[in-house]
C-alpha cells in the first residue's frame, strides 16, 4: 500500500470487473448503482486516514475508475451519495461509509460503536431520522492478489450417488481437539491440520459440507446477551471469508484469510475429500428497516432488496430476518452468480447447499422452478457442474418445496428425516412412507427424471437436536440462549427412551445406545445421498439445546474428550458398508421387475413371518417391521483405489416394536447361505443362517445380510 500523499488521480477505468481488481499496476474499482447521484472512493491507510475521490464514469449504472500505484493490502470503502427517503425505498447516506458487495477480503469484525446505521437510533422519527455524524463501523474492504499454487490440486469429483456428506462446522469441528494445535482451533488451518484429515477419511466420508463461511456480522441484539451468531446466517458479504476462522487474521493478517481458505480447500481435495458450501443467498445481515446500512441498503436499496410496491419503507422477509434479497432484478442475480463462480474458480468447491432456497425461486409471491436463477445456473458451463443442494423451504406461504426443484438439483429431504424420526419414535402406520424413504424416495424424484441421490437424507442436522440428543430429551432445553425456550422447534419426533436428559439407568443407556445405532443404520443404508451431521458418530451433545445458532461455546462445540468410541467405531463400520456395496447406493430407481433367468426382483418387501408384504400391511397402523430384500443384479463397480465391490444380494431387517421378533431369511434361487453383516444390538456379533431359517431380531433393532448370488 502507498503513501496517501503519492496517490494519483484515479482514471477513467473499466465497468468490468466489479469490485477491486488489481492487475500488477493499479487498481480497478466498480461498483453499481442505478439511483446513486454521486459515488465517492474512499482509500485508507493503517492508520486509518481517508483519502476520498469521486468517481466520474458511469457505463450501465456502473460507476468505476482506475489507481494507478495501488496494489494488494489497500483497505477501502464506498461513501454513495443520493436521496434519504425511505418512504421511496432509497436509503443513501454519504455519512457512512460502506463495504464493498464484491469486496474478496475485509480488513476487520464490524465495530457498532463506530456508527454503522443511516438514521439516528433512537430518535422519535425511527429510520426517517438521517444520521449526520460520520459512521466508519462497517468492515472496509482489502485489495488481494488472487494468485496462489493450485498446482496438483485436483478436485476429488464423487458422483452424487457415491457422496457420504458430512455437515460440520469450521471453528465447532476443532475448538477442543486436542491434537490440533492451539493456535489453530476454530480456524481454515485447523480443519486442514493432518489430526482432523485423518479422521475425516478414517470415518468415511466423502464431502465435508460447512456451514457457512461467508462474512457475517454477529448481531447487537446477541452481542447484549453476551452472545454471538455462531452459525453465521447473517450474511455480510458473499466474496470473502469469514475472518473469525482465520489464523492468519489473528496473527494481524487479513488478507491471508483468503489463503488460508484456499490452503484448506487443497488440503482436503489432496486427502481425496470435497468441500461443499452452505451459502446464504436469500437475505443479508442488514435486518428490516430499523436494520443497519452496511452494504447493500446504502448502495442501491431497491437494487438488491424484495420492497413492498405500496409501502417500500418496508421489506417482504420470506427468510424470517427481516429482509429478502431482490433476485427478480438481473444485478442481483449477477452478484449471486458471480459469487457463485467465485468460490468455483477461485477458491476450487466442489458445490454448495443453499439455505432456504425456495425464497431464490419465488417470483412475484409464490415459488417458480422456471425462475430465472435457475434456468441461469443450468445454463452456466461452471456451476451446472458441481454438486447443487437445495433446503427447498422457507417461512412464506407455499415454501414447502420438498421433491419440486428442477433437474441437476438435490435435496434436503425433510420427509425423510420425519418418516424415519416417527418409525424409530415407534409410531405405527408409517410402513409405506418407510418403504418410499428407504428406496430413495420415488414419489418426491422419480416423474421428474432425477436419480435416488437427488434425495439428501438426513436425521438430524445443526437445525435441531443432536442425534445422541433426539434419544435423550422429549423437549427442548433452550435456557442458554435466553429467549424463555420459546426459540427453537416443538416438533421434535424425539423420544428420550424413558428419562428426559442425562441418567445412570442402564437399560434406558442400552436403549439410547442401541437407537442412535438403528437411526444411523437407517440413514446409511437408505438409497440416496446420506448427510451425517458431525459429532453424531461419536455422540455428541449439545445438552438438549435445539437451537444452538447463538452457542459458540462448549454446547457446539465438539467434546472430543467424551467420544463414545463403540458408536465410532460402528459409524466407520457402517460407511464402508455402504461403500462397499453398489446395491446400497444404486444410480437408477428399483424397477420392482423379475432380474432375467430369475424368479426374484430387484426389490422385495418381506414380513418377519417370510411372507411377502400385503396391502394390508402397509397400511396396517400395527405393523411396526419388515423386511427389505435388494438384488445384486449385476451392479459391478469398483472402488476409488480400482478394487472390486462386492455385488451381493442384500436383506435389511428393520423392526420398531419393542417386542423381540422371529425373522425369517428369504429363499433366494440358487443362493445361499445368508451372512450377518451388521446387528445394531451387538457389535459383535457373527452368524451364518440358511435361506428359510429363522434368525431372532431383539426390540427395536436392525440387522444387514448378505448372500453371494450363485
Amino acid at each position: 500500500m502507498i503513501e496517501r500523499a503519492s496517490l494519483p488521480v484515479p482514471r477513467p477505468g473499466h465497468d468490468y470487473p466489479l469490485g477491486a481488481t488489481w492487475d500488477g499496476r493499479g487498481v480497478n474499482f466498480a461498483i453499481y448503482s442505478a439511483n446513486a447521484t454521486a459515488v465517492d472512493l474512499c482509500l485508507f491507510d493503517a492508520d486509518g486516514r481517508e483519502q476520498r475521490y469521486a468517481l466520474r464514469e458511469q457505463t450501465a449504472h456502473v460507476w468505476h475508475g482506475y489507481v494507478p500505484g495501488l496494489g494488494p493490502g489497500q483497505r477501502y470503502g464506498w461513501r454513495v451519495h443520493g436521496p434519504y427517503e425511505p418512504d421511496r425505498g432509497l436509503r443513501f447516506n454519504p455519512h457512512v461509509v460502506l463495504l464493498d458487495p464484491y469486496a474478496k477480503a475485509l480488513a476487520s469484525l464490524e465495530q457498532f460503536e463506530a456508527g454503522v446505521f443511516a438514521y439516528q437510533t433512537g430518535a422519535e422519527a425511527e429510520d426517517h431520522a438521517l444520521r449526520e455524524e460520520d459512521a466508519r463501523g462497517v468492515p472496509l474492504g482489502v485489495v488481494i492478489d488472487p494468485s496462489f499454487d493450485w498446482s496438483g490440486d485436483r478436485a476429488p469429483d464423487i458422483p452424487l450417488h457415491e457422496t457420504i456428506l458430512y455437515e460440520t462446522h469450521v471453528r465447532g469441528l476443532t475448538m477442543r481437539h486436542p491434537d490440533v494445535p492451539q493456535e489453530l482451533r476454530g480456524t481454515y488451518a485447523g480443519l486442514a491440520h493432518p489430526a482432523m484429515l485423518q479422521y475425516l477419511k478414517e470415518l468415511g466420508i466423502t464431502s465435508v459440507e460447512l456451514m457457512p463461511v461467508h462474512a457475517h456480522l454477529d448481531d447487537p441484539f446477541l452481542l447484549d446477551k453476551g452472545l454471538s451468531n455462531y452459525w453465521g446466517y447473517s450474511t455480510l458479504n458473499f466474496f470473502a471469508p469469514e475472518l473469525r476462522y482465520s489464523a492468519a487474521f489473528r496473527r494481524g493478517d487479513a488478507e491471508g484469510a483468503v489463503r488460508e481458505f484456499k490452503e484448506m480447500v487443497k488440503a482436503l481435495h489432496a486427502a481425496g475429500l470435497e468441500v461443499i458450501l452452505d451459502v446464504v443467498y436469500n437475505h443479508t445481515a442488514e435486518g428490516n428497516h430499523m436494520g443497519p446500512t452496511l452494504s447493500f441498503k446504502g448502495i442501491d436499496n431497491p437494487t438488491y432488496y424484495r420492497l413492498v410496491p405500496d409501502h417500500p419503507r418496508f421489506y417482504f422477509d420470506y427468510t424470517g430476518t427481516g429482509n429478502t434479497l431482490n433476485v427478480r432484478h438481473q444485478q442481483t442475480l449477477q452478484l449471486i452468480m458471480d459469487s457463485l463462480r467465485y468460490w468455483v474458480t477461485e477458491m476450487h468447491v466442489d458445490g454448495f447447499r443453499f439455505d432456504l432456497a425456495s425464497t431464490l425461486a419465488r417470483g412475484l409471491h409464490e415459488v417458480d422452478q422456471l425462475s430465472g436463477f435457475f434456468t441461469i445456473i443450468h445454463q452456466d458451463p461452471v456451476l451446472s457442474q458441481v454438486k447443487l443442494i437445495a433446503e427447498p423451504w422457507d417461512v412464506g406461504e407455499g415454501g414447502y418445496q420438498v421433491g419440486n426443484f428442477p433437474v441437476k438439483w438435490a435435496e434436503w429431504n425433510g420427509v425423510y428425516r420425519d418418516s424415519i424420526r416417527a418409525f424409530w419414535k415407534g409410531e405405527g402406520g408409517l410402513a409405506s412412507d418407510l418403504g418410499y424413504r428407504l428406496t430413495g424416495s420415488s414419489d418426491l424424484y422419480q416423474g421428474d427424471g432425477r436419480k435416488p441421490s437427488a434425495s439428501i437424507n438426513f436425521i438430524t442436522a445443526h437445525d435441531g437436536f443432536t442425534l445422541r440428543d433426539m434419544v435423550s430429551y422429549n423437549d427442548k432445553h433452550n435456557e442458554a440462549n435466553q429467549e424463555g425456550n420459546q426459540d427453537g422447534h416443538n416438533d421434535n419426533r424425539s423420544w428420550n427412551c424413558g428419562a428426559e436428559g442425562p441418567t445412570d439407568d442402564p437399560d434406558i443407556k442400552a436403549l439410547r445406545s442401541r437407537q442412535q445405532r438403528n437411526l444411523l443404520a437407517t440413514l446409511l443404508l437408505s438409497q440416496g445421498t446420506p448427510m451425517l451431521l458431525g459429532g453424531d458418530e461419536f455422540g455428541q451433545t449439545q445438552q438438549g439445546n435445539n437451537n444452538a445458532y447463538c452457542q459458540d461455546n462448549e454446547i457446539s462445540w465438539y467434546d472430543w474428550g467424551q467420544v463414545d468410541e463403540s458408536l465410532l467405531r460402528f459409524t466407520r463400520r457402517l460407511i464402508a458398508l455402504r461403500r462397499k456395496h453398489p446395491g446400497l447406493h444404486r444410480l437408477k430407481f428399483f424397477s420392482g421387475r423379475p432380474i432375467r433367468g430369475t424368479d426374484i426382483s430387484d426389490l422385495m418387501w418381506f414380513r418377519h413371518d417370510g411372507e411377502p408384504m400385503s396391502d394390508e400391511d402397509w397400511q396396517a397402523p400395527h405393523t411396526q417391521s419388515l423386511a427389505m430384500f435388494l438384488a445384486g443384479n449385476g451392479l459391478k463397480d469398483r472402488d476409488a483405489d480400482g478394487r472390486p465391490l462386492h455385488d451381493d444380494h442384500l436383506v435389511l431387517m428393520l423392526s420398531a416394536s419393542p417386542e423381540d421378533l422371529e425373522f425369517t431369511l428369504p429363499e433366494v434361487q440358487g443362493g445361499g447361505p445368508w451372512e450377518l453383516l451388521l446387528d445394531t444390538a451387538d457389535d459383535a456379533a457373527e452368524e451364518t443362517r440358511a435361506c428359510g431359517e429363522k434368525t431372532r431380531l431383539p426390540g427395536r433393532a436392525v440387522k444387514l445380510y448378505r448372500m453371494r448370488p450363485a
